[in-house]
């Protein structure tokens, strides 16, 4: 029983903290004895790239995610724009159609994002495909940040950097924020160790020889395409400097909504993506996928369950302080997440108990999309996710 407990405390340690700080710690020892690496620079021989945004009923946002797209910086005569608004009833196809640079492919039929990505992948014809979704804006020079890495062969596809945009009197989805400002450290070491685990469709881009087409149940189309690549021996260079900024959830309903999702998404690629788990065949980026998304997708929520329980037996049968100790630290952690449930019900808005309430509220989503997935309740299609 001791065992079990250290050892899932361990677990739970080095799936939240102990992987980022050895990850910090081998990224220092590689730079000491290898030398930094070089960073990217411009290329005065940009390649030739296609925007693509997939939009379904987004009539709120498509006009200035247009005018953001049209702004960005790159070569005219290297750069196209196509919008898929597949299955979309309001007026997002007809606001498209209203900006002539722009190719619009447009269906009735609502058959998912990935059905509308793969439509749109048969019309590219340049070397490099962007993918953002439709609720964000880039900045002015992601495109030139992210195209800059392809001077590299060995990268295959590029992450770029999402933001999310918390306000000051936010409610517990603040910790989003949070979330997201440790996982981009975390995408930054990982691509300075060998290469960033997955991208997030906000902002990505492929070489367009090396896209794969994923199944149509696919629920994490944007992880699985980038991690199919780097199954075939190329990297997945992160850009901090190409950012995608968009606003948090427009609740703690909403945002648990789209963690699920993630969570049977996550079980879902790790069944697909197996062989990435053989670290004699990938030993740098199976030790990356599991530390980073494997542990998290999977045993580590159930751990914490354990943890707690394995927790109160042995406090009260050994009489030991230091089981007593990690117990009034536990209770008091899940005490500070329930407090910040509670407040958040009566609008009461305390930030302390964002981090706390948020973690909780993402393991959870673990084991709820989990229980999805197996029983086949997890729509691959769009859900769409409320935001501010």
């Amino acid at each position: 029983m001791k065992i079990t407990f250290w050892i899932s405390l361990t677990i739970i340690f080095y799936t939240f903290f102990g992987y980022g700080i050895l990850l910090f710690i081998l990224v220092k020892l590689k730079k000491f004895f290898l030398g930094k690496r070089k960073s990217p620079q411009n290329n005065s021989e940009l390649p030739t790239l296609t925007v693509i945004v997939a939009a379904y009923n987004e009539e709120r946002f498509i006009r200035d995610k247009i005018i953001n797209t049209l702004s960005l910086q790159y070569p005219k005569d290297k750069i196209k724009y196509l919008f898929v608004t597949d299955g979309s009833a309001d007026r997002t196809p007809a606001i498209v159609t209203e900006y002539s640079d722009i190719q619009l492919l447009h269906s009735r039929e609502r058959n998912g994002k990935i059905a509308a990505i793969h439509r749109a992948m048969k019309q590219v014809e340049t070397e490099i495909v962007v993918f953002t979704d439709a609720n964000t804006f880039l900045n002015p020079e992601a495109l030139l940040k992210i195209c800059r890495h392809y001077r590299n062969p060995e990268v295959g596809a590029v992450a770029g950097e999402k933001r999310v945009h918390v306000e000051k009197l936010a409610d517990a989805t603040a910790g989003e924020g949070f979330y997201w400002k440790y996982e981009s450290a975390l995408k930054t070491w990982d691509a300075e160790l060998y290469s960033t685990v997955g991208a997030a469709g906000e902002l990505f881009s492929v070489r367009n020889a090396l896209y794969k087409p994923v199944e149509p149940d696919t629920i994490l189309d944007d992880f699985m395409i980038s991690m199919l690549i780097a199954q075939k021996g190329f990297r997945i260079a992160y850009e901090p400097l190409a950012f995608a900024t968009e606003t948090g959830s427009e609740n703690i309903a909403e945002e648990l909504k789209r963690k699920i999702r993630i969570a049977a998404g996550g079980i879902q690629s790790i069944i697909r993506l197996k062989t990435l788990l053989n670290p004699f065949r990938y030993p740098i980026l199976s030790f990356q996928y599991i530390s980073h998304r494997v542990l998290r997708w999977t045993v580590t929520p159930f751990l914490m369950i354990l943890a707690l329980l394995l927790n109160v037996i042995l406090t009260f049968s050994t009489g030991k302080t230091i089981y007593g100790t990690i117990l009034i630290l536990q209770v008091t952690f899940y005490a500070a997440s329930i407090t910040g449930w509670l407040l958040e019900k009566k609008e009461i808005k305390i930030k302390l108990l964002f981090i706390p309430y948020y973690f909780v509220m993402m393991n959870y989503a673990v084991l709820a999309g989990i229980q999805r997935y197996f029983f086949g309740k997890q729509s691959a299609a769009w859900e769409k996710v409320k935001r501010r």
